[in-house]
């Protein structure tokens, strides 16, 4: 992959547009024929002395050049997507295209003036969220909507023959599958009918033709601020991906299994989603009563008259912005597990293996044919024959350190497949610290048993420096072309992202304890870059 001179990303993106556009949708290099290394965060977690509270688009570039001098070229982000309403996870999606605003760097936005639109309370407010510890989501939502309605009123006074005013509408057009619903969706819920759509009069929950037309001319201006955001988050995307890529890294995107039942695309495609029965997951040793996850389910026969069209659709807009893409609950193309709302007993979909088969390796082929390359989440309980299918369709899954285990014997990170990915954790697991000192003796004996585990340290001593580098000098050295290491494991931190079943202010909200500023010169997290980079060149993961 070309790089941009040291220094001159920025420059070489902005004034060097056409080597971006000349960016194939499916790398010219696939993911998993060389090897290589990188982290995975959610974009929220990151800082600088210019954000407000949140990690934001605008950072990107910036962290990408950090990476870069750590030997880490994929940046694996948690979803971008627009969170549903009153939710805080990523995964919880509102729309399966719009980008969530909260991302948004307001320094970027052109129609923004800081001086006209922040007044002192605004700017204690922004003090206090900038200064937080965690990320303050209804804060940062709440003043960044405020000062984007100020900037779309000025942009409403340019003339139509302006060249960002075409611009908005060329991005319109690009964007007519999915922008008019979503953006009548959002005014609909901001100014008449917040609850969710399914509460909503039986003409609009019903998308009467006529009910629509009225309501899109009543909300007219609502719906256009509603498309200005997404102009707005879609180009600043577009750029940061530009520029991370000038940088040398590139970036795997994530798209969530399915989209939240109070979502814009539940009420705007009511023939391919059904709210009578949600999913969920069967009973198990965790849960003995099964899971209902309350999302809405896929009509598979609407979806596959259209050739899967709406899934196609998903892939190639995550074209646009990432190099590659993770598949969330890949097992769920398999098979969902549906819970009527009747009070049916629960059922697999389809509800025959070879059914089931022939579904999963129909739409992952549909999603692989739309120039972005695939890996897929398999963890959690998953059917031998969906691993099976996804090596034959070259579809790389996931390795996770701590359940790569026969039994209470682990297996050797050296045998690990190339075409796999290699990690110490995830999003929903604790981290490699707080793993490793909840362990027992046994336990902790048994990992230590690892043939290409280095050696030099006392397996009953804390989470600390020798474990710590032991594990990451064998994850490097693992047969995985892919390391992503989920980036408190890379530093060693202990605040997780994320506690499955539980309904907390911790959850999602985790934040660096460095600016990126801070980073390029932190003794400690310099020391961990130089580390990193050499790992990386001695297991090869370097280009």
């Amino acid at each position: 992959m070309r790089r941009a001179p040291p220094g001159r990303a920025l420059e070489y993106a902005t004034r060097c547009p056409s080597r971006f556009r000349r960016i194939p949708r499916r790398l010219n290099v696939s993911l998993f024929s060389e090897r290589s290394a990188g982290i995975c965060l959610p974009l929220s977690a990151l800082r600088s002395h210019e954000d407000w509270g949140v990690g934001e688009f605008g950072d990107l570039p910036r962290f990408a050049r950090w990476m870069r001098s750590a030997g880490l070229s994929w940046l694996a982000l948690l979803p971008l997507n627009e969170c549903a309403l009153g939710q805080d996870s990523p995964y919880s999606t509102l729309s399966a295209f719009a980008l969530d605003p909260l991302y948004l760097s307001l320094a970027e936005v052109e129609d923004f003036r800081a001086d006209e639109d922040l007044g002192t309370s605004e700017w204690e407010a922004l003090r206090a969220l900038r200064s937080s510890p965690r990320v303050e989501m209804d804060g940062v939502r709440r003043i960044k909507a405020a000062c984007l309605r100020r900037a779309h009123h000025r942009f409403r006074a340019l003339s139509a023959d302006s060249p960002r005013r075409l611009d908005f509408e060329a991005f319109r057009a690009e964007n007519a599958a999915w922008l008019p619903d979503y953006a009548l969706f959002r005014a609909i819920k901001e100014v008449l009918h917040p609850e969710w759509w399914l509460s909503w009069p039986a003409e609009l929950r019903g998308r009467q033709p006529r009910a629509l037309e009225e309501v899109r001319g009543k909300l007219g201006e609502e719906v256009a601020f509603f498309e200005y955001l997404q102009w707005q988050a879609y180009r600043q995307m577009q750029r940061a991906h530009a520029v991370a890529r000038a940088e040398g890294v590139r970036l795997l995107g994530d798209l969530p299994f399915v989209v939240a039942v109070d979502s814009a695309d539940a009420w705007s495609r009511q023939d391919e989603f059904s709210v009578e029965t949600t999913m969920g997951a069967p009973p198990d040793t965790y849960a003995e009563a099964g899971q209902d996850w309350g999302l809405p389910s896929y009509r598979w026969a609407a979806l596959r008259a259209s050739d899967f069209a709406w899934l196609r659709q998903r892939a190639r807009f995550a074209a646009k912005l990432y190099d590659g893409a993770r598949i969330d609950h890949v097992v769920g193309y398999y098979r969902s597990y549906l819970i009527p709302r009747d009070g049916t007993p629960p059922h697999f979909d389809p509800a025959d293996e070879g059914e089931q088969k022939e579904l999963g390796e129909a739409i992952l082929r549909a999603l692989g044919g739309e120039g972005i390359e695939l890996v897929a989440e398999d963890l959690g309980t998953v059917p031998p024959f969906v691993r099976e299918s996804l090596a034959a369709l070259q579809v790389p899954g996931y390795r996770v350190l701590r359940w790569e285990k026969d039994g209470s014997v682990y297996r050797d990170p050296r045998g690990w497949p190339a075409r796999s990915i290699a990690t110490t954790g995830t999003h929903d697991t604790e981290t490699l610290a707080a793993w490793w000192d909840a362990l027992s003796e046994e336990e902790r004996r048994a990992f230590r048993a690892i043939p290409s585990l280095p050696g030099g340290w006392d397996p009953s001593a804390p989470f600390g420096e020798p474990v710590h580098e032991s594990i990451l000098e064998m994850l490097y050295q693992s047969g995985s072309n892919l390391l992503l290491l989920p980036i408190q494991d890379l530093f060693g931190l202990r605040e997780r992202i994320n506690t499955p079943g539980t309904v907390s202010r911790d959850n999602w909200s985790f934040r660096l304890p460095w600016t990126i500023d801070e980073m390029e010169r932190d003794p400690y997290v310099q020391k961990v870059a130089a580390a990193s980079a050499e790992r990386a060149r001695r297991s090869g993961r370097i280009r």
